[in-house]
């Protein structure tokens, strides 16, 4: 069944009610425009919100006073999140000031860095949406397909040494992410009030019906898996040699979400499946989405992500499949080896002479004191910025004459000790959880530095407080934290409640196993310190602490490594 013509209808009856919300939609117009219209309540009526996530907006309400509002008869307090794509996270100067104003004026909770290199406001009510967006847009940026079933924000890594290497990975990444957004007209109809041409094909690559899930890709540059390349739906490992890109080694599969209420629900490693050459990388990243497309799980919403259309037809008749559609056969995989997935600390220099330094931000919160401080520094700062997965902001391509202006101004500002945090600090991810997913079932963002705190006590009393640990914490199973690959994982499951995930691998390529179900911090604090003391007694040189979990079988199921086609794994 070909899903890029249009259905019968007695076809997309037997789909999931969210297959038919997408057939009817008009490619994704619905009645949305009418609902933003509508001055008697701050949500979007009806389903229409689903269908916003395309455009790259969620509503949300205030949790927090959701309760208080319903005792005084009054509708929860409605307002929305807004998710742009920036591709590889690059930023100019100006696009940071002109983002810097409009959360000023429309965002009543700052700027967010995000784990998939972006930048998301939160707190937007529906009357402020078109005008927030207009000013995205007058900033050369835009929003689509930063949520909803489609190709998310195409996501790249850096090696801070390689400068021309990264500049090429990056363009492929962007080209990729320009390549895999809907072309819908919507969009612009809707958001910036301007009508659009409609033809017969207006999706011809997504069809009537889009993606059955989010799809993701992302290019990482070794020895640094800053993206956690292991996790995305496909994922491009850039292969140097003699300090040049010669293509990249493709995965497949991977995928963080799962439902703690279902056996057939899990997280999954991406495979390795060949090497390809780098200009033909987002032709393949195409051409994989598309079989997602076409045989992808339409019924069962929660079995519709690529992981599992791989386990249920197979990587043999995926790889046939990949063949007769793009064409050729993929390379053997090549070599390569993997040290971290954090960012990199402090000042390196890349191969033109320029500098590169990493602004360490907590949970990517930009608010309050830090965000006036950062505009103060971008007012005189002349060089380039970065996002990252990490949820860090980069400062790239300074010359020599800048440095040490820069390291001035951000001593000035109070800014410079975030070039240098402590190890543990730059090895903590989470996601925003309370007050306003709706998915949340427990604290994460606003939790991370009261377990922070408590991680760095507990490590300090077994004497390996300069070892950094991975930890993720999210406030639901869903995992936009990628919490399944840190060595240490907390997942919600009700307020003050986690399952504990442990013995990921520091460099990303190994899951974690669950330790132990609904603990509260007492109980993390009680497991984790027998651990810790045999680590601190008993570790190898150099050894990360999830490797020795794994080596020493110290977790209750065996935590098995994958080989992923790595000879250094």
């Amino acid at each position: 069944m070909d899903l890029n013509t249009k259905l019968p209808s007695q076809l997309i009856d037997n789909l999931h009610e969210n297959e038919k919300l997408k057939a009817t939609s008009r490619h994704l117009r619905g009645n949305i425009s009418n609902g933003l219209d509508n001055p008697l309540t701050g949500a979007v009526p009806g389903d229409d919100h689903l269908l916003m996530k395309f455009h790259g907006v969620y509503q949300q309400d205030d949790r927090d006073l959701r309760n208080e509002r319903r005792q005084r008869y009054l509708e929860n307090l409605f307002q929305f999140m807004v998710r742009l794509r920036i591709p590889g996270g690059v930023l100019t100067k100006d696009q940071w000031h002109g983002l810097d104003i409009l959360s000023r004026r429309f965002a009543e909770r700052g700027i967010r860095i995000t784990t998939r290199q972006t930048i998301q406001f939160h707190g937007i009510r529906k009357r402020k949406l078109r005008a927030l967006m207009q000013g995205i847009h007058n900033l050369g940026l835009d929003t689509i397909a930063a949520c909803g079933d489609d190709n998310r924000g195409v996501v790249c890594g850096a090696n801070p040494s390689l400068s021309a290497l990264n500049k090429q990975v990056n363009e492929l990444a962007k080209e990729t992410s320009n390549r895999l957004i809907p072309k819908t007209g919507a969009y612009s109809e809707i958001w910036y009030q301007k009508p659009t041409v409609k033809t017969d094909n207006e999706e011809p690559i997504y069809g009537d019906l889009y993606l059955p899930r989010k799809f993701k890709v992302g290019y990482a540059i070794p020895p640094i898996n800053d993206i956690d390349v292991y996790g995305q739906d496909v994922g491009y490992i850039a292969i140097i040699e003699n300090g040049a890109l010669t293509g990249f080694n493709v995965c497949v599969g991977g995928g963080m979400g799962q439902l703690d209420a279902r056996t057939d629900s899990y997280p999954r490693l991406a495979d390795l499946i060949g090497f390809i050459e780098a200009d033909k990388a987002p032709r393949l990243a195409e051409t994989i989405m598309t079989i997602q497309r076409d045989f992808g799980d339409r019924i069962d919403r929660h079995r519709a992500r690529f992981k599992y259309t791989l386990d249920r037809l197979g990587l043999d008749w995926f790889n046939n499949e990949l063949t007769a559609r793009f064409g050729e056969t993929l390379g053997l995989p090549r070599p390569f080896k993997f040290e971290q997935n954090g960012d990199k600390l402090g000042w390196h220099q890349a191969d033109d002479g320029l500098w590169h330094t990493t602004i360490y931000i907590e949970n990517g919160r930009i608010d309050g004191a830090l965000r006036d401080q950062l505009s103060g520094f971008f007012q005189f700062y002349g060089g380039r910025i970065r996002l990252t997965t990490n949820q860090n902001l980069q400062l790239t391509h300074i010359a020599d004459y800048e440095k040490s202006q820069i390291q001035s101004r951000l001593d000035d500002l109070d800014l410079l000790w975030r070039l240098t945090p402590h190890h543990q600090a730059n090895h903590l991810l989470s996601c925003v959880a309370l007050p306003t997913c709706g998915l949340a079932m427990a604290e994460a963002e606003r939790y991370m530095p009261r377990l922070l705190d408590l991680f760095e006590r507990l490590k300090a009393r077994h004497g390996v407080n300069d070892i950094p640990i991975t930890i993720r914490l999210t406030g639901c199973p869903n995992g936009c934290a990628r919490p399944y690959l840190g060595e240490i994982a907390l997942t919600g499951r009700a307020p003050g409640l986690y399952n504990l995930y442990l013995g990921g691998s520091f460099h990303g390529d190994r899951l974690a196993t669950l330790y132990a179900s609904n603990i509260d911090e007492e109980t993390f604090s009680i497991l984790l310190s027998p651990l810790l003391e045999h680590y601190s007694n008993e570790r190898l040189t150099n050894e990360h602490f999830g490797d020795f979990l794994v080596r020493q079988k110290l977790l209750d199921s065996q935590c098995t490594s994958v080989n992923l086609g790595n000879p250094n794994v």
